[in-house]
Formats: C-alpha cells, structure tokens, sequence
C-alpha cells in the first residue's frame, strides 16, 4: 500500500490548483488469474517484461526463446495495487481515475466494484470513482484478458472472415487453426508479428494511471487555433471545452508564456462548456522544417481561475502555414507540402515503434532516434499504421528538431470488421488521437492506413474473397468505406479542419490505386520483384512513401541474439532474426550480383550493409533530381523493434547502420549527384535552399592510384529550390574507351571554399572494379569529447568502415570512399569515458576490398 503525493504543478504566482492529479504508477502486484503467487509489477509496463524480471522467461529476442514464451499471451493476467486517499482529495466534488493506456481489453475494480471495462489500447479511459473510494485502504484491481482468447471469440463468431496479411504470424504464435485475429482487435498490429518483428503479444498498464480530483470547474481540453498570419501578426483562438460542477462566473485567461495576452470572464453552466478566446502574437516568429530555420516555438496556456482555484494547461506551439497541395499540372495531380509559402521536399523515413515492449523505450532512445533524423537532415518521419500512435514525447522532439509528421491512424495490410461496435470503437479511438496530437505543428497530414486500399485491389485480396463469398466482400468493402471515407475523415474535419487527410497511402485518390502520377507509391519492385537499384531512379511517383532494401545489423549487434555456431546467414537462428518471407536469399542475390562474394560471415554483414546503402542511395538521389514532379522520399525504416535483418537505417540499439550515414549525404540541403540514365552520364545539383546562390563544381575522372584523367570545373549560379543538370553526355563518348574497371569518378560543388556536397560513383559494379589493397593510415588524437582519427590512404580505399569492439559510440561518418591525396578527420564520441590505450587497441578499419 502507498499514500498518494500529489504531482506538482508549475503554476508561479498563481492560486490554489483546481485539480490535484495524484500518480497511481507505484506498488503494483501481477500474476495470471490461474495462479495464487503475486509479484511485483512495473506500472507502465507490460506483462511480458515483467515475466523477465522475475526469470520466468529468458529473454525472448536471445536465439530462439521467442518460440517458448507464445503461451504468455493465452492466459489472462491480474495488476493489483492498494492506496490512500487523503480526506481533502476525498472532500473535492469530483475524483476519477484516468488511465492513459490499457492493453487491451481489460476489467477494472475498485474496491471489488467493477468500474471500468475497456478494448482499446489507444484510448485514454476516464471514469468517475468517488462514490467507489474510501478512507483508508482502497484496491485498485485490473483483470487483463488474453487477447489470443478475446480475439478467437470475435473471429469465430464475426459473420465473415475478415481478410488478413501474413504479417500476423499466427503459426508461430501457436494459435488453434492459424486464424488471423488481428483485425478484430484495436491493439498494436504489430505484436502479432510482420515481416520485421517478432509475434510477442502482450498485455499490461503500458501508460501511466492517475488519480484526478477537482472543485468547480476542469479545462477538458485546450486547442490553439491559428486564423491568420503576416508578418505583423498572427491572429489566434484558444478553444477552451470546460466541464463545471455548477452554474457560476470563471475567468478564462491566454498567456504567452507567462505573460497574459487575454482574459474573459465568463458564466459556466453545469456540464461542458466551449468557449473561444482570440489573441494576437505580435511579429511572430515562424516554426521551419529541418534544414529551412528555427523550430520556432511559442509557450501559450490557457487557464481557468474560479473562487476555488486555478487551472492551466499548457501547449508549446509552432506558428505557420502549412498545406498538402494537390492541383491539377501537365503530368497529373501535385502531391506537395507547402511550408510558410514554399514548396518543400519532404527527406526522411517511415517510423515504427522502438520496441516490441513499449515500456522499455526511455526518453533517451527516442532522443537519440529523433537526433539521428535531424543531424541526416531529415524533415519528415511517417509514423506507420501498424504500429501506436507514439508517446508525446516523440511529438514534442518533432517539435522541437523541426520533424514533419505524417501520420498514419492504426490500421495496416488488414481489412477490418465493420459492425457498430468496433465502429463507435474507432470513431472514439480517432477523436481522442486528433485531440491529443492537432497542436503539434509538426503534425503534417492524416493518413487514413497503411496499404489497405491497394491490397483490396492490386494484391488480390478482393478477387480472392469474392470467388468465396460475395456478400463478404461487399460486406469488407462497405467497412473500408464506413471507416476510411467517412468516420476518420469526419472526425478530423470537425476536430482539425485545417489539417490534410489522405484516406490510404499508396493511392493516387479515394479509391483511386496508385498510378505513379496523381498520389503518393510505395514502390517495392525492389526486394520483392528483384528489380535493379537502377529502377529506383525510373519508377518515381508524386511522392514516394515507401521503398528499402534489407541488412543485418553490425556484428556487435548479431552478438546479441546468436553463439557462434549460428553465425550462418542461414542458420535457424539468422532465418528466424529474418521475417521477411524472401529475407536473407534475396539480400545474398543481391549482393552476388554486384558484389564479390564475401570471405566470412562478419565481411557478409559488413558488405551487406554497404550493398543496402549503395541501393538506397540510387533511390534517394534519384527522387531529389526528379523534383519538381516528385516532392518525398521516405524510406522504410529508420528503426527497429528487435535485432534483427530488416529494412532499418539504424538497428535496435540506434546503432547507425552504412543507410544511415549514406543518408545524411543524400539528403544534405545541397547535393551533387552523377548517373547514368538511359546511356547518358549527367551530373545534377539539388538544392534545397530557397535562395539562389554562386557556387563552384569541380568534376574528376581519375584511376585508383589518384592520378587524374579528366577534370572540369564548373562555376555556376545555383537554382532556388530545384534541381538542374551541369553537365551530361553520352556514357560511351565520355569515357572514351578508358577501362572502368579502375576508374573512379568524383564531384564536388563548394561555396565561398567551403564543400556542401561531394560525391563519387562507379560506372560498374563493384565485383567488376580491380580494387587495390590501399594502405589506409590512421592516427589519433585525444579530443574534449573523445578521439580523432585522421585518415589518409595510397590508392581508393572504398567503403572505409571504422569500428571499435566492446566501446560503445558514434564515429561522426563512415563506410565513406577514402581518395589517395586526401585527408579525413573522423571523430569518436565515447558513450561513457574509456582510456587512449582502450580505444587504440580496439579500433579497427576495412574497406570493401578486405571482405574478398
């Protein structure tokens, strides 16, 4: 048992709060409802991680020990705690309990008094208790079922069956006929497996519990409106929805930070009340994406002052206009972000959640997850369908590092039930979630879901369904139209008028399949249909929202789920770190094709990392040279939910794989880019700047002893915001007949001296390039944050890869082409302090000519 403390609020100079919000996150119990043997529990928390804290699973993501812990998810489990309340709390005129998030469907007791039962994950639950409470001892008890049992029952007694992707791995989850459950329950898709992660289904208190109590009058919510913008002002409305106790006058006031901008007295009605107060931000100061300025953040509360105290809620807003533009043009239809009045080409990369186990992600690793997007000059993160929608947290890093959010609602590769239950479920699912989320300003746009639409009528899925059961199909069809055409759409145009909503991705319309010319595409032709990287620079849609190739993590990482006998791409323990139906044969077709076949097990992960980066960077590059026609790259993924194979550009431990230092070149606010299309050698520049500037390109064929065989400088004045070609010829006619096989091509442009972007390209394969063994020299010095280490080389050393065993860090660039006459400076950052010997000794390089 635990005496609440009430959580303090940062209200300077202000009354007595009108609300005490107590936390209930302490002195939880757990055990299965079969059992008598309670233990300690962690609140937030999940039954899963809990089981490992007490060694009564071994660690699930460890070789294959995710096989024997698929019974968790069949039994129903109970949290319990017992607390006090104090007389004053029990004396306020209301108390409820709010808990921010059940997973899933769960009974809540109070006192042995059911109160509560809930079936969405998603959903904050709020329910009034203090008729239930009592001086003294109070138990709080919550009956978690299987979602495996509830689950069962939904789909044995549903109508129809709903259609489902393999990515629910039900096989592996042992469950009775292998029958896809996911779609009936609204809990996160991705515990039931898909083809980057594990089938771990758990069930627990993911989000914090609190107890509420209050006089008077509570601030339901606050929504900052933005009406007008110049540069002189921007004109504003905070949107106060208040539910009082009783009839009686209030004062609303709008303060900018802690400066009142606003005030007025108002007369409450017993129940909920709206009130809108509008305001003006004087000179206002705009909010940018990455790489464009400042993340420009205005503090503006509202508060509510009565006889018996105040309240004030606070929102940290970005001022600025923001608009998804589709218009008709000689190709098709736009798909646009336009940011304060500039076409902006959105760089960056689909997210999922950091862990299987929710609980588990700390502030640091989404810092750290937010921090790599912002230093590879992203702008924009999708936050993908099958996953949750993230933390605040995640939102206020967004925020704050100038991230644009696309976000997806949680509905992914499925079709869903459409019975009123699980509809009114939804609708209610979607208004919390646009509430919590619409004063962000990174938030871009609504997507209604992932890839449903072009399931239904690319993959097959209606055909299939149809040669069964018409009337299913139908059925099907109607509960995409009821939820993606009508509930979510109209929820966001009551509840955010202002933002985008887009009903599917990939799509070029409403029900409209994708046609490369009037939506967004994901384009997996690559991986899925082994189409050639090249591809990537031909197959280009409006906006280009999915794309990836597959690597395992670095060897550090595979240490951490494997022994050494399974260090074999194709042992049972790689293949089942591998969910991808085609995974580690097609990473190794791949690589076969362009690379020399590796010599051990750790060149094959070394080399598969640069063979992902090579591949992504054709993408990358070739979507920015296609602007203005496309205006988003976003590959699939920045992170991981477990080690594992997978399409991420970090890997669990936001250890930065090759993808992601290829990145923040390819996505740089200037880049310089050689190809090849159609026969013809051409050289690009891409700015992302929205002025003009002078700079200079200097290009250079030269051999890989460094001696030059053709340069060209090339002074230019670069276009604002576009991309134009400096140079182009025939890619017969420009090599003249020299041998490729040990050419080696490099560009640069600078400004004022200083290098924005440089490059180098192959014009071959590299299994086909004589690659010498360079001799790469390397010192290091002792910085105020780590080490450096300078590099130089005697012949083109390709893809140098700096690592060092047993110390964890960050090297600021890697797997980067080393030129002989050059020098490169490489900083270490030390994740905790270590000695010079240390880092001497453990440090090791190698280049992609040491893997054969």
């Amino acid at each position: 048992m635990f005496c609440l403390s009430i959580i303090p609020m940062v209200n300077p100079g202000f009354r007595k709060p009108l609300m005490e919000t107590y936390e209930l996150n302490s002195g939880w119990i757990f055990k299965s409802t079969d059992s008598l043997n309670w233990m300690p529990a962690k609140v937030p928390g999940c039954v899963h991680t809990d089981l490992l804290a007490h060694n009564i699973i071994e660690d699930p993501f460890y070789r294959l020990n995710e096989r024997d812990v698929q019974w968790v998810d069949k039994k129903d489990w109970e949290y319990q705690t017992t607390f006090t309340v104090s007389q004053e709390a029990l004396s306020k005129q209301r108390i409820a309990l709010d808990f921010k998030g059940l997973d899933t469907h769960a009974d809540v007791f109070l006192n042995g008094v059911p109160i509560l039962k809930t079936d969405n994950m998603f959903r904050e639950w709020f329910v009034d208790c203090k008729g239930y409470l009592k001086d003294g001892e109070n138990t709080l008890r919550i009956l978690f079922h299987s979602p495996i049992k509830v689950g069962l029952e939904k789909y044995d007694n549903y109508p129809y069956v709903v259609h489902s992707s393999s990515n629910d791995l039900a096989e592996i989850g042992q469950v009775p006929g292998n029958k896809l459950v996911s779609p009936h329950l609204r809990k996160a898709q991705y515990h039931f497996g898909w083809d980057w992660g594990p089938r771990l289904v758990t069930s627990g208190i993911w989000l914090p519990v609190y107890l509420k109590a209050w006089n008077d009058a509570r601030i339901i919510d606050l929504n900052i409106v933005q009406n007008d913008l110049t540069e002189k002002e921007a004109t504003m409305t905070a949107v106060f929805e208040i539910e009082a106790e009783n009839n009686g006058p209030a004062d609303l006031s709008v303060l900018i930070g802690y400066k009142k901008a606003e005030k007025q007295t108002v007369n409450l009605q017993k129940g909920v009340n709206t009130y809108n107060i509008d305001f003006v931000v004087k000179d206002p100061r705009l909010w940018w994406s990455n790489g464009l300025g400042e993340a420009s953040l205005y503090e503006i509360s509202g508060q509510l002052a009565t006889r018996e105290g105040e309240e004030l809620v606070t929102h940290n807003i970005g001022i600025r206009n923001l608009e998804l533009v589709r218009e008709k043009d000689k190709d098709g239809i736009s798909f646009y972000v336009k940011l304060n009045g500039n076409p902006v080409f959105m760089k960056g990369a689909n997210y999922i959640p950091c862990d299987v186990f929710l609980d588990r992600v700390t502030p640091e690793k989404y810092e750290k997850v937010i921090t790599a997007a912002k230093e590879c000059n992203f702008n924009m993160l999708r936050v993908w369908g099958g996953g949750i929608y993230e933390k605040d947290l995640f939102y206020d890093l967004c925020d704050q590092n100038g991230i644009l959010i696309w976000q997806d609602f949680m509905f992914a590769c499925n079709m869903y039930p459409g019975d009123q239950a699980f509809l009114e479920n939804v609708k209610a699912e979607a208004e919390y979630t646009i509430k919590r989320l619409r004063n962000h300003p990174c938030m871009a746009l609504w997507c209604g879901n992932n890839e449903v639409l072009v399931a239904w009528l690319r993959w097959g899925w209606k055909q299939e369904v149809e040669r069964t059961d018409k009337k299913a199909a139908d059925a099907q069809w109607k509960a995409y139209k009821d939820i993606f055409l009508n509930i979510l759409p109209g929820a966001i145009q009551q509840l955010d008028p202002k933002r985008f909503y887009w009903s599917s991705s990939p799509q070029s319309g409403d029900s409209i399949p994708v046609d490369f010319v009037n939506g967004d595409d994901h384009y997996w032709g690559v991986w899925w249909g082994k189409d050639p990287f090249s591809d990537y620079q031909k197959k280009i849609a409006r906006f280009m929202t999915e794309y990836g190739f597959q690597s395992f993590p670095e060897f550090k990482t595979v240490k951490t789920y494997t022994k050494p006998e399974d260090w074999n791409i194709y042992s049972e323990v790689m293949r089942s770190h591998q969910r991808s139906s085609i995974g580690n044969e097609t990473i190794e077709w791949y690589m076969l094709r362009d690379y020399r076949k590796p010599k051990d097990f750790e060149s094959f992960l070394y080399t598969g990392q640069v063979l992902q980066a090579e591949g992504i960077k054709m993408a990358m590059e070739g979507h920015r040279m296609k602007m203005p026609y496309n205006m988003g790259s976003l590959f699939w993924q920045i992170n991981d939910v477990w080690p594992v194979a997978s399409w991420s550009s970090t890997d669990y431990y936001v250890r930065w794989k090759a993808q992601q230092y290829y990145s923040k070149k390819a996505y740089a606010p200037v880049l310089i880019a050689p190809t090849v299309q159609d026969r013809i050698f051409k050289v690009c520049v891409v700015s992302d700047r929205l002025t003009p500037f002078s700079a200079q390109v200097e290009l250079k064929l030269m051999n890989f002893d460094g001696k030059i065989v053709w340069s060209k400088s090339i002074p230019t004045e670069v276009i604002a915001n576009s991309c134009q070609t400096l140079f182009e010829m025939k890619r017969r006619e420009f090599l003249k007949g020299q041998e490729v096989k040990n050419l080696i091509f490099v560009a640069d442009i600078s400004e004022q001296g200083k290098v924005l972007s440089h490059n180098t390209f192959n014009f071959v394969p590299v299994r086909e390039l004589e690659l010498p063994i360079p001799n790469v020299s390397s010192t290091v010095e002792k910085t105020a944050t780590g080490y450096r280490v300078i590099l130089t080389t005697d012949k083109v050393a390709r893809n140098v890869y700096l690592v060092c065993d047993e110390v964890e860090g960050f090297f600021s660039d890697n797997y980067f082409d080393l030129l002989p006459g050059e020098m490169i400076s490489i900083d270490f950052t030390p994740d905790a302090p270590l000695s010079d010997s240390t880092f001497k000794d453990k440090l090791k390089i190698r280049t992609i000519r040491d893997t054969y």
